[in-house]
């Protein structure tokens, strides 16, 4: 790639528990001989984003405290700005957004500051949708409209928990917002790279059409002020079984509210790390490999949602301390 080339840029957007994660991923273990940088946003004052990303050659730069389409754009610019002096280093750059963030901002800082304007080029524009609680989102969030508006391509997911007819009505929903999205059905995230990555998809005039204002760089974007995040961490190791029966009971009782639940757990007795992950009553988990030599094993989860009772999960959670 010659010095002048802009570097191609994707952007990796969908709600909370949508499967961002697992498509990103799949980007950075496909045997496909590029190299990509990774710019990871999440909502809240802990992060475990970083530890969900599969141990990858790629460089992994994460934003926390703030939506990267309000505080801490400034940030990526920054960030963007120290990569742009290492471009012969990577063939792309995939920004992964917080699950609450709305993509016009973000898609603004590559055509409002100079300098990212002529360094990179914004290829695609890229959501993922949960095909089971889609149509929930549309009539509760704006962002998860304004996700599916300015997207060029969507996958739409976790197929394996929707009929062929539910998706149907997804997919009509979709198609009133962007009728001329690109639309892959998958489940965990299962598309082809080439379904997301080199697309040289985003067209600037179709989002002109939809926000006149979007070349001013003006930022009127408000969240959903209802939703909060929470996390904690414990320095002992955690009793699985304990786990198990306390997070089972929460997601039963509290699962509406909450939207995301996603933790990095240090299970007594084993040397793994544990992913837990959850969105509203749905919930999965494995074991992401070892512990890295040297770092501390403290167990962290975080909830995002609405009505959180921050000393009662506190409570809950050291609850399931080992003994």
């Amino acid at each position: 790639m010659s010095d002048t080339a802009p570097i191609p840029v994707t952007v990796l957007t969908g709600y909370l528990g949508a499967g961002k994660t697992t498509l990103l991923n799949r980007i950075l273990t496909e045997q496909h001989g590029r190299k990509f940088a990774v710019v990871i946003n999440e909502f809240g004052e802990m992060g475990v984003d970083q530890d969900l990303v599969i141990d990858a050659d790629e460089e992994v730069f994460e934003m926390n405290n703030g939506c990267i389409c309000c505080t801490v754009r400034g940030d990526l610019i920054r960030i963007l700005g120290g990569l742009m002096r290492r471009k012969d280093k990577f063939d792309g750059i995939i920004v992964e957004t917080t699950g609450l963030a709305n993509p016009a901002p973000v898609a603004q800082t590559f055509f409002v500051d100079e300098d990212v304007k002529r360094a990179t080029r914004l290829d695609a524009i890229v959501t993922v949708v949960d095909a089971k609680h889609l149509l929930t989102r549309l009539g509760d969030s704006p962002e998860a409209e304004e996700q599916v508006a300015f997207a060029d391509v969507i996958v739409l997911n976790k197929m394996d928990l929707v009929s062929n007819e539910e998706a149907d009505e997804v997919e009509r929903r979709i198609r009133a917002i962007n009728p001329t999205v690109e639309i892959r059905r998958a489940t965990k995230s299962d598309v082809p790279l080439d379904a997301v990555i080199g697309r040289d998809a985003f067209s600037l005039d179709r989002i002109l059409a939809r926000e006149p204002e979007f070349l001013t760089g003006d930022d009127e974007h408000t969240h959903d002020s209802n939703v909060q995040s929470v996390s904690f961490e414990l320095d002992k190791p955690v009793d699985a079984e304990k786990f198990n029966a306390w997070i089972g009971e929460l997601l039963q009782t509290k699962g509406q509210d909450l939207l995301r639940t996603k933790g990095i757990l240090h299970y007594k007795g084993d040397d793994r790390r544990f992913a837990f992950q959850a969105v509203h009553m749905i919930a999965d988990g494995d074991y992401i490999g070892p512990w890295k030599e040297g770092d501390p094993r403290k167990s962290r989860i975080v909830f995002i949602g609405r009505d959180l009772n921050r000393p009662k999960l506190r409570r809950g959670f050291e609850s399931t301390a080992a003994a």
